[in-house]
């Protein structure tokens, strides 16, 4: 489209599951200005419910990408623009883009026929624009099917070299995420984003009072669950040992629960076994601490999702 007398903006929607890499000029990297865009809230919503349902995990592709169209949409019509386009390819994704998925897409999106995939657009009925002349069809391609060859090809032809894994596939598609997404909507119903992200902090666990728990892998796990700790979940540390952070979800004023998050996190840290070590916590303002013996992690492999 670049190759034509064509005025381009980009659009990166950002939500809990996916997103822009930090650090990356996505400006410079594609010569068109961009807008990052946060619909991590209306993601969230349609996730729970979708129209056409999920894929083999939880990953709603066609109600995702609708969901995108929309508000890329919105932006067209306040902008003044006259199409949306994507990088969607005929076959290169069992759910979200076979042919009718791709029309389905469009239905639900609201804006049919106003949709250009330029990169398969040869092989899909003409849309108005190429109709009209806007666009040139002939210029377009034909690209279809799982192969990335092609892709790759083009993007060494137009300088991009960073750009993600070929075929890695988003995070709503993998088994061990939607496991715990399905934990996290059967036991918090409102759950938002600040949920969502933190469940994917590092490990969690479903505990005898139906609580949720998470305990980081690593230090940025750590970071990312005091950041994410609000007023309504316990944040736990061990104190004299190296060791994760713990965020307990969804608790009520249950010491017993409170105790047992304590000495769950005793397991995964550095402390000798056996050894009786002090476990902190704070909530809402408020603080204390425990004092639990450090027992194999293995005691509490069953509360795992």
């Amino acid at each position: 489209l670049q190759q034509q007398d064509l005025d381009l903006l980009g659009v990166f929607f950002s939500t809990p599951f996916f997103g822009p890499t930090k650090g990356v000029d996505y400006e410079h990297l594609l010569g068109i200005p961009v807008r990052i865009i946060d619909i991590g809230d209306k993601h969230l919503e349609m996730l729970k419910r979708p129209v056409y349902g999920y894929g083999s995990q939880m990953n709603p592709c066609i109600d995702c990408h609708a969901l995108m169209l929309r508000e890329a949409g919105r932006m067209m019509e306040s902008e003044g623009a006259g199409f949306l386009f994507t990088g969607e390819v005929l076959g290169q994704r069992p759910m979200s883009q076979r042919r009718d998925s791709l029309r389905s897409v469009e239905k639900l999106s609201g804006y049919p026929g106003r949709v250009l995939r330029p990169l398969s657009a040869r092989l899909l009925a003409p849309t108005r624009m190429e109709i009209e002349g806007s666009v040139d069809r002939s210029k377009l391609l034909d690209i279809q099917g799982r192969s990335r060859k092609r892709q790759i090809a083009l993007a060494e032809q137009f300088g991009i070299t960073d750009y993600p894994q070929p075929g890695g596939g988003c995070v709503l598609t993998k088994h061990g995420f939607g496991k715990k997404l399905r934990a996290l909507f059967d036991l918090y119903a409102q759950a938002g984003v600040r949920e969502a992200q933190a469940i994917g902090c590092g490990r969690l666990l479903r505990l005898p009072g139906s609580h949720l728990y998470v305990i980081g892998r690593n230090h940025a796990d750590n970071e990312e669950l005091e950041k994410l700790a609000g007023s309504r979940e316990y944040l736990l540390r061990v104190v004299d040992y190296p060791g994760p952070r713990g965020l307990l979800f969804f608790s009520a004023e249950v010491e017993q629960e409170l105790s047992l998050a304590a000495m769950v996190l005793a397991s995964y840290s550095d402390a000798p076994k056996g050894r009786e070590i002090e476990i902190a916590w704070s909530r809402a303002g408020r603080f204390g601490t425990f004092k639990q013996p450090v027992v194999d992690r293995s005691n509490f492999q069953q509360y795992l999702i």
